[in-house]
Protein backbone atom coordinates (compact mmCIF):
# COMPACT_ATOMS: atom_id res chain seq x y z
CA UNK A 1 0.00 0.00 0.00
CA UNK A 2 1.36 3.47 -0.75
CA UNK A 3 1.82 6.01 1.74
CA UNK A 4 -0.91 8.37 -0.08
CA UNK A 5 -3.35 6.01 0.67
CA UNK A 6 -2.19 5.80 4.29
CA UNK A 7 -2.09 9.71 3.87
CA UNK A 8 -4.86 11.57 6.64
CA UNK A 9 -7.63 13.38 4.97
CA UNK A 10 -8.60 16.88 7.20
CA UNK A 11 -11.56 18.13 6.29
CA UNK A 12 -12.31 22.02 5.07
CA UNK A 13 -15.01 24.29 3.80
CA UNK A 14 -14.27 25.41 0.81
CA UNK A 15 -14.69 28.55 1.85
CA UNK A 16 -12.10 28.95 4.61
CA UNK A 17 -9.50 31.33 4.51
CA UNK A 18 -6.77 31.66 7.36
CA UNK A 19 -7.07 34.00 9.79
CA UNK A 20 -4.23 36.16 8.96
CA UNK A 21 -5.26 36.33 5.47
CA UNK A 22 -8.60 37.34 6.12
CA UNK A 23 -7.48 40.12 8.25
CA UNK A 24 -5.50 41.84 5.82
CA UNK A 25 -7.88 41.74 2.50
CA UNK A 26 -10.06 44.15 1.65
CA UNK A 27 -13.20 44.83 3.69
CA UNK A 28 -15.23 44.24 0.19
CA UNK A 29 -13.47 40.96 -0.57
CA UNK A 30 -14.84 39.78 2.68
CA UNK A 31 -18.14 39.51 0.93
CA UNK A 32 -18.99 36.28 -0.45
CA UNK A 33 -21.85 37.10 -2.62
CA UNK A 34 -21.08 39.38 -5.83
CA UNK A 35 -24.09 41.36 -5.78
CA UNK A 36 -23.11 42.40 -2.02
CA UNK A 37 -19.58 43.23 -3.25
CA UNK A 38 -21.36 45.50 -6.07
CA UNK A 39 -23.87 47.46 -3.27
CA UNK A 40 -21.09 47.85 -1.09
CA UNK A 41 -19.03 49.44 -3.96
CA UNK A 42 -21.60 51.56 -4.92
CA UNK A 43 -22.70 52.81 -1.76
CA UNK A 44 -18.77 53.68 -0.47
CA UNK A 45 -19.07 55.93 -4.10
CA UNK A 46 -22.00 57.28 -2.38
CA UNK A 47 -20.55 57.85 0.82
CA UNK A 48 -17.24 59.06 -0.56
CA UNK A 49 -19.39 62.21 -2.35
CA UNK A 50 -21.11 62.99 0.56
CA UNK A 51 -18.34 63.02 2.82
CA UNK A 52 -15.60 65.13 0.10
CA UNK A 53 -18.70 68.04 -0.50
CA UNK A 54 -19.31 68.38 2.95
CA UNK A 55 -17.80 71.54 4.75
CA UNK A 56 -18.04 69.68 7.79
CA UNK A 57 -17.31 65.83 9.33
CA UNK A 58 -20.17 64.21 8.29
CA UNK A 59 -21.34 61.92 11.07
CA UNK A 60 -22.44 57.90 10.58
CA UNK A 61 -26.16 59.21 11.53
CA UNK A 62 -26.47 61.20 8.77
CA UNK A 63 -24.33 58.88 6.34
CA UNK A 64 -27.02 56.14 7.01
CA UNK A 65 -29.62 58.74 6.91
CA UNK A 66 -28.66 59.01 3.46
CA UNK A 67 -27.26 55.81 2.57
CA UNK A 68 -29.27 53.00 1.07
CA UNK A 69 -31.29 51.18 3.49
CA UNK A 70 -29.71 47.75 4.94
CA UNK A 71 -25.92 49.38 3.95
CA UNK A 72 -23.15 48.52 6.88
CA UNK A 73 -21.86 52.12 7.78
CA UNK A 74 -18.63 50.80 9.74
CA UNK A 75 -17.42 48.50 6.44
CA UNK A 76 -18.43 51.07 3.58
CA UNK A 77 -16.00 53.57 6.01
CA UNK A 78 -13.54 51.27 6.14
CA UNK A 79 -13.20 50.36 2.77
CA UNK A 80 -13.46 53.80 1.53
CA UNK A 81 -10.45 54.33 4.46
CA UNK A 82 -8.05 51.88 2.64
CA UNK A 83 -8.87 53.53 -0.30
CA UNK A 84 -7.95 56.54 0.94
CA UNK A 85 -4.96 55.11 2.80
CA UNK A 86 -1.56 55.70 0.86
CA UNK A 87 -3.56 59.10 -1.08
CA UNK A 88 -2.66 62.73 -0.83
CA UNK A 89 -5.81 62.88 1.58
CA UNK A 90 -7.20 61.13 3.69
CA UNK A 91 -10.18 59.40 5.53
CA UNK A 92 -10.22 60.12 8.49
CA UNK A 93 -12.75 59.56 11.60
CA UNK A 94 -13.70 62.48 14.16
CA UNK A 95 -15.35 61.59 16.92
CA UNK A 96 -18.61 59.43 15.14
CA UNK A 97 -18.09 61.70 11.88
CA UNK A 98 -16.19 61.47 8.86
CA UNK A 99 -13.54 63.69 6.78
CA UNK A 100 -11.12 64.12 4.07
CA UNK A 101 -7.75 65.49 5.41
CA UNK A 102 -4.46 66.22 3.82
CA UNK A 103 -2.11 63.30 4.64
CA UNK A 104 0.20 63.67 7.49
CA UNK A 105 3.24 63.82 5.49
CA UNK A 106 2.26 66.43 2.71
CA UNK A 107 1.41 69.10 5.18
CA UNK A 108 4.38 71.31 4.65
CA UNK A 109 2.82 71.41 1.00
CA UNK A 110 -0.12 73.75 2.75
CA UNK A 111 1.63 75.82 4.80
CA UNK A 112 2.24 78.74 2.88
CA UNK A 113 -2.06 78.32 2.40
CA UNK A 114 -2.36 78.12 6.49
CA UNK A 115 -3.89 80.65 8.37
CA UNK A 116 -1.88 82.29 11.08
CA UNK A 117 -4.63 82.84 14.50
CA UNK A 118 -3.98 84.15 16.98
CA UNK A 119 -2.28 82.36 20.01
CA UNK A 120 -4.12 81.63 23.16
CA UNK A 121 -3.00 83.18 26.24
CA UNK A 122 -1.87 80.49 29.29
CA UNK A 123 -5.20 81.77 30.80
CA UNK A 124 -7.58 80.32 27.97
CA UNK A 125 -5.21 77.29 27.81
CA UNK A 126 -5.81 76.06 31.06
CA UNK A 127 -9.27 76.18 31.29
CA UNK A 128 -9.43 74.21 27.23
CA UNK A 129 -7.28 71.75 29.74
CA UNK A 130 -9.57 71.37 32.82
CA UNK A 131 -12.99 71.41 30.38
CA UNK A 132 -10.96 68.67 28.36
CA UNK A 133 -10.36 66.69 31.00
CA UNK A 134 -13.08 67.47 33.63
CA UNK A 135 -16.13 67.64 31.15
CA UNK A 136 -18.84 67.95 32.05
CA UNK A 137 -17.40 70.74 34.11
CA UNK A 138 -18.61 74.48 35.49
CA UNK A 139 -17.20 77.87 35.66
CA UNK A 140 -17.01 77.25 39.56
CA UNK A 141 -15.54 74.15 39.16
CA UNK A 142 -12.85 75.32 36.47
CA UNK A 143 -11.88 78.26 39.01
CA UNK A 144 -11.90 75.75 42.46
CA UNK A 145 -9.24 73.45 40.09
CA UNK A 146 -7.14 76.64 38.67
CA UNK A 147 -7.42 78.24 42.13
CA UNK A 148 -8.36 81.96 40.16
CA UNK A 149 -10.98 83.66 38.83
CA UNK A 150 -12.15 82.84 35.48
CA UNK A 151 -12.77 85.72 33.41
CA UNK A 152 -15.86 85.94 31.20
CA UNK A 153 -14.00 86.56 28.31
CA UNK A 154 -11.07 83.71 28.41
CA UNK A 155 -14.47 81.36 27.85
CA UNK A 156 -15.88 83.39 25.45
CA UNK A 157 -13.10 83.32 23.66
CA UNK A 158 -12.92 79.05 23.86
CA UNK A 159 -16.53 79.09 22.97
CA UNK A 160 -15.89 81.41 19.91
CA UNK A 161 -13.38 79.15 18.66
CA UNK A 162 -16.05 76.60 18.58
CA UNK A 163 -13.97 74.24 20.85
CA UNK A 164 -15.85 74.41 23.82
CA UNK A 165 -19.69 74.35 24.04
CA UNK A 166 -22.50 75.33 26.72
CA UNK A 167 -24.07 71.34 27.10
CA UNK A 168 -26.28 71.31 29.93
CA UNK A 169 -26.94 72.94 33.61
CA UNK A 170 -25.87 70.97 36.76
CA UNK A 171 -28.79 70.43 38.93
CA UNK A 172 -27.68 72.07 42.17
CA UNK A 173 -28.92 75.52 43.06
CA UNK A 174 -28.40 78.34 40.40
CA UNK A 175 -28.34 75.66 37.69
CA UNK A 176 -24.96 76.64 36.48
CA UNK A 177 -24.53 75.74 32.85
CA UNK A 178 -21.78 72.93 32.19
CA UNK A 179 -18.76 73.14 29.66
CA UNK A 180 -17.45 70.41 27.47
CA UNK A 181 -15.68 70.40 23.99
CA UNK A 182 -17.08 69.70 20.54
CA UNK A 183 -16.36 67.76 17.56
CA UNK A 184 -14.30 70.92 16.18
CA UNK A 185 -11.88 70.34 18.92
CA UNK A 186 -11.53 67.15 18.13
CA UNK A 187 -10.85 67.83 14.34
CA UNK A 188 -8.14 70.67 15.40
CA UNK A 189 -6.15 68.46 17.90
CA UNK A 190 -6.61 65.37 15.84
CA UNK A 191 -8.27 63.12 17.80
CA UNK A 192 -10.52 60.06 17.20
CA UNK A 193 -12.16 60.61 20.23
CA UNK A 194 -12.15 62.28 23.49
CA UNK A 195 -10.70 59.75 25.54
CA UNK A 196 -7.04 59.90 23.26
CA UNK A 197 -6.17 62.88 25.16
CA UNK A 198 -2.15 62.48 26.25
CA UNK A 199 -2.36 60.27 29.79
CA UNK A 200 0.39 61.75 32.61
CA UNK A 201 3.31 59.51 31.05
CA UNK A 202 2.95 61.49 27.89
CA UNK A 203 2.17 64.73 29.47
CA UNK A 204 5.76 63.95 31.36
CA UNK A 205 7.48 62.74 28.34
CA UNK A 206 6.25 65.89 26.51
CA UNK A 207 7.91 68.23 29.84
CA UNK A 208 4.19 69.67 30.32
CA UNK A 209 3.81 68.04 33.98
CA UNK A 210 6.84 68.03 36.72
CA UNK A 211 8.68 64.77 37.32
CA UNK A 212 7.57 65.39 40.61
CA UNK A 213 3.99 65.61 41.38
CA UNK A 214 2.01 65.14 45.11
CA UNK A 215 1.70 61.06 45.43
CA UNK A 216 -2.51 61.59 45.07
CA UNK A 217 -1.76 63.96 41.51
CA UNK A 218 -4.13 62.02 38.72
CA UNK A 219 -5.83 63.09 35.81
CA UNK A 220 -9.42 62.10 35.25
CA UNK A 221 -10.40 59.78 32.44
CA UNK A 222 -12.55 61.96 30.30
CA UNK A 223 -15.88 60.19 29.40
CA UNK A 224 -16.60 57.82 26.65
CA UNK A 225 -19.31 59.62 25.17
CA UNK A 226 -19.16 63.85 25.92
CA UNK A 227 -22.66 64.24 24.15
CA UNK A 228 -24.10 62.47 26.56
CA UNK A 229 -25.79 63.79 29.87
CA UNK A 230 -24.77 62.87 33.03
CA UNK A 231 -27.08 62.06 35.82
CA UNK A 232 -26.25 65.55 37.56
CA UNK A 233 -26.81 67.45 34.42
CA UNK A 234 -30.49 69.08 32.66
CA UNK A 235 -30.48 69.08 28.77
CA UNK A 236 -30.32 73.03 27.68
CA UNK A 237 -33.72 74.02 27.10
CA UNK A 238 -35.29 77.32 24.74
CA UNK A 239 -35.46 79.50 27.39
CA UNK A 240 -32.21 78.70 28.90
CA UNK A 241 -30.83 79.31 25.12
CA UNK A 242 -32.63 82.58 25.47
CA UNK A 243 -31.00 83.65 28.33
CA UNK A 244 -27.75 82.32 27.36
CA UNK A 245 -27.68 84.62 24.50
CA UNK A 246 -28.01 81.76 22.15
CA UNK A 247 -31.36 81.92 20.62
CA UNK A 248 -32.87 84.73 19.45
CA UNK A 249 -36.18 85.52 21.76
CA UNK A 250 -39.98 84.79 20.33
CA UNK A 251 -41.91 87.77 19.76
CA UNK A 252 -45.06 87.08 20.58
CA UNK A 253 -48.67 89.01 19.84
CA UNK A 254 -50.56 90.27 22.26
Amino acid sequence: MSESANASVVPFKVGDVPEEESLSRDPAEQLQNPAERLYLAEAVRMAEAIVFASAEPVSEKQLAARLPDGINIALAMAELQQIYARRGVNLVRVGDAWAFRTAGDLAFLMSRDTVQQRKLSRAALEVLAIIAYHQPVTRAEIEDIRGVETSKGTLDTLLETEWVRMRGRRKTPGRPVTYGTTETFLDHFALEEIRDLPGMEELKGAGLLSGRMPLNFSIPQPPADPDALTDDEDALTDIDLEELGLLTPRVTED
